[in-house]
């Protein structure tokens, strides 16, 4: 190997190693906007009636009637349960990806991506799923009529399941998240 394949080399071996900076800072950017998002419009159905700003409420009413997600107005009960791991389990550890992701070379992040990353793209695929195939025609509000209002409501969703996906690969594939040290015996 001459000089120039030992620069190569190196420069290959900076480059996998800052790598995963890009996505870190989509990670952080994911998980930043997740805490509004979570606070003002997901929380919405499992809080009494009155409880947000009205225009908060306004502003979930429009989106459900614009993108006919009667899911967010009136949540079947297993998508109930889904939101209250986003309250409950999900929105603690937004704070600490932010940081985490933001921060960079964070190897300590990966378990607790790994296991966000897995349970949400689990909630997701059942979702996404009930969006593609359920008979709406029974809801109480508007929900996808034709298959085009169908991939719409999809396209709302599928970032919350590609970025996870991401975000898992990334974590168990990546040399950064993946390599694990070995510990000096005493």
């Amino acid at each position: 190997m001459g000089v120039a394949g030992a620069r190569g080399g190196a420069r290959a071996g900076a480059a996998m190693a800052a790598a995963p900076r890009w996505r870190e800072r989509l990670f952080a950017l994911y998980f930043l906007s997740h805490i509004p998002i979570t606070l003002l419009i997901d929380l919405q159905p499992l809080l009494p009636a009155g409880l947000h700003p009205p225009a908060l409420t306004e502003l979930l009413q429009w989106y459900a009637a614009s993108f006919r997600d009667p899911m967010m107005l009136q949540p079947p009960e297993w998508f109930k349960a889904f939101i209250y791991c986003e309250a409950f389990l999900q929105m603690p550890f937004f704070p600490v990806a932010v940081y985490a992701f933001f921060k960079g070379g964070c190897k300590w992040i990966r378990t607790p991506a790994i296991i966000y990353s897995t349970h949400v793209a689990t909630t997701l695929f059942a979702i996404l799923a009930h969006i593609l195939f359920h008979d709406f025609s029974k809801s109480e509000h508007v929900g996808p009529r034709t298959q085009r209002e169908r991939l719409i409501l999809l396209s709302i969703y599928a970032p919350y399941l590609l970025i996870p996906l991401l975000i898992l690969f990334t974590m168990l594939f990546h040399p950064h998240y993946s390599h694990v040290e070995k510990r000096k015996r005493k």
